[in-house]
This record gives structure tokens, C-alpha cells and sequence, in this order.
């Protein structure tokens, strides 16, 4: 559609009424079906969204979107764990965490680490991502060669039963020069 704008709105990922730019931001008073900003812009409590200048009828386009974030971050988890044989899921501040990345450097290995708390407000929803695809949603969360391996005690418990190793191996992790 030639002139329609578009905007992130809460909810939905771009909605477009004719040539007005729409603001979710803005709610009408509960006292009246409408409010009146000034500058022409009206607020329809029916519709809660800011339509600056004359209001008029035309053609309303919603796609959801809000699911295609969350989905690019599943890529992008899906993509990290494909390449890297080894990937921790992790805090700078996590005793568990720690115990996991030194148990790796004690065998040699060089994980990729995430710091979910290093992201900015990307880490919690990054945790979220995690936690629905593994059904776990503390740190640090494990993968050897594309698979979930659970957290710090799945981990160390691979490890005193002497499968850890023999998995970083099949996962072609490699040993680092110590």
C-alpha cells in the first residue's frame, strides 16, 4: 500500500490505518468512547491507538509478528549449538556457571559461552527462548554437539561417570594448548 505507515506497536508487529501513523501507547479516558489530543489527533477507545490528524475510515492491516522475534532468537540459539561443539548458556555471577566453564578449561575444551546477563534487556528474553526449547530455565545450560545436556549437575555428573568426555570427543571439541 503506497503512503502507509507503519509501527512497532505492544502485541502486534506493524499495523497500518491508511496513511496515519498509529501509536499503542495512548489509551482513552474509561469516561468517554473518545478523546480529543489537540493537533487533530483523536484517541478511539475502541481501538486504543493514536491516529494523528483527521479521522477517517480505511483499510486496517495487522500482522502479528511477535512470535517472529521469538523465532529469530530460536534460530539464532539453533544456529550457535550447529556450530559450536560445545555451548554454555551462562552468568558472570552464577556459581553453577563457573563450576561448568572450569570444568571445561580443566579438560581442555574451550566452550562457546553466552553471558545472558552481558546482553542487555536481549538476555532475558534469550532465557526464555532456552527455557522453551529445553524446558530448563536456569543457568548454566549445557549443549555438547547440538544435543542438551541439562545444567551444572548433568554436566558433572557426565563427567564422574566418565561420558563426558568420550561425548566432547564425538562432538569434535577441541583440546586447547594448555
Amino acid at each position: 500500500m503506497a503512503g502507509t505507515s507503519s509501527l512497532l506497536t505492544r502485541g502486534f508487529s506493524t499495523l497500518s490505518l491508511g496513511t496515519h501513523s498509529i501509536s499503542p501507547i495512548l489509551k482513552p479516558s474509561p469516561c468517554s468512547p473518545q478523546t480529543h489530543l489537540g493537533h487533530g489527533s483523536t484517541i478511539h477507545r475502541r481501538a486504543r491507538f493514536a491516529v494523528p490528524g483527521p479521522t477517517r475510515a480505511g483499510p486496517i492491516t495487522v500482522r502479528a509478528m511477535t512470535a517472529s522475534f521469538g523465532s529469530r532468537l530460536e534460530e539464532t540459539v539453533k544456529k550457535t549449538i550447529t556450530e559450536n561443539p560445545v555451548v554454555v548458556y551462562s552468568k558472570t555471577w552464577c556459581s553453577y556457571s563457573s563450576e561448568v566453564k572450569s570444568l571445561f578449561k580443566r579438560l581442555g575444551v574451550q566452550p562457546h559461552v553466552v553471558e545472558l546477563d552481558q546482553l542487555g534487556p536481549q538476555g532475558p528474553q534469550l532465557q526464555k527462548v532456552l527455557e522453551r526449547l529445553t524446558g530448563q530455565h536456569t543457568v548454566p545450560n549445557v549443549f555438547i554437539g547440538g544435543k542438551h545436556i541439562g545444567g551444572c549437575t548433568d554436566t558433572v555428573k557426565l563427567y564422574r561417570k566418565g561420558e563426558l568426555e568420550s561425548l566432547l570427543s564425538e562432538a569434535g571439541a577441541s583440546k586447547t594448548e594448555s
